[in-house]
This record gives C-alpha cells, sequence and structure tokens, in this order.
C-alpha cells in the first residue's frame, strides 16, 4: 500500500508542477482555453503559481496537506471551467485526481504539524 501511496503522490505533484508551469508561462491551449471563461494573463499566471506551491509543498510530509489542498483547490476551479466547456471526459479524470488528493490529504492529517492544521 506505501508504494501505490508515494506512486500516486508522484503522480500528482508531477500533475500539479506541470499544470502550474503551462498556466506560468501562458501556453497557447491554456490561454485559450481558460481565456474564453475570463481568465486574463495576468489571472492565469498566479492561478499558475497557486498551483505550482501545491505541487511543491506536496512531496514533504510536513506540508503535504497543506499543498494537497492548494492543489485540490485549483483542480476543483478547473472542474468548473472543464465542465462548462462541456468536456466530460477530463472532468472525471479531474474528479480523480480530486478525490485522490482528499486520500492524500486524510493519510498527510495524520503526520501534518498541528500549526499547520489551524
Amino acid at each position: 500500500m506505501k508504494i501505490a501511496y508515494t506512486i500516486i503522490l508522484a503522480i500528482l505533484t508531477f500533475l500539479a508542477i506541470s499544470a502550474g508551469i503551462t498556466k506560468v508561462v501562458l501556453m497557447q491551449q491554456d490561454v485559450d482555453f481558460f481565456g474564453r471563461y475570463g481568465f486574463s494573463d495576468p489571472i492565469l499566471i498566479a492561478y499558475g503559481v497557486v498551483q505550482l506551491i501545491g505541487g511543491v509543498l506536496l512531496p514533504f510530509n510536513k506540508t503535504r496537506f497543506v499543498g494537497a489542498a492548494i492543489v485540490a483547490i485549483t483542480f476543483l476551479v478547473s472542474l468548473v471551467v472543464l465542465l462548462m466547456d462541456g468536456n466530460i471526459p477530463v472532468s472525471i479524470v479531474t474528479i480523480v485526481m480530486t478525490l485522490l488528493l482528499g486520500v492524500v490529504m486524510k493519510q498527510s492529517r495524520k503526520t501534518a504539524p498541528s500549526e499547520l492544521l489551524g
């Protein structure tokens, strides 16, 4: 089970960081897609930075809970936009990834320092 958890964590970290990078560098596909729903370039960059921060926090035990929460929120924002666009297949994948982030949050809550949990 620990191997599966590590693989899931690695995939989620990769997805968060790569999704953040594509937004920060304003890849045309992201600019076009999110632009249709009111995301200006500065907002898209800020959104990408938040995803990057969450992704960078995910691998570390002490910051995993907060990182997973940040990434889950950004994935939920993406999910809303994907559903508005009618992209059901990618929406389903996003839902699964968000649920996996919930699992990571639940598992990491046991190890996160209390000051990070509020």
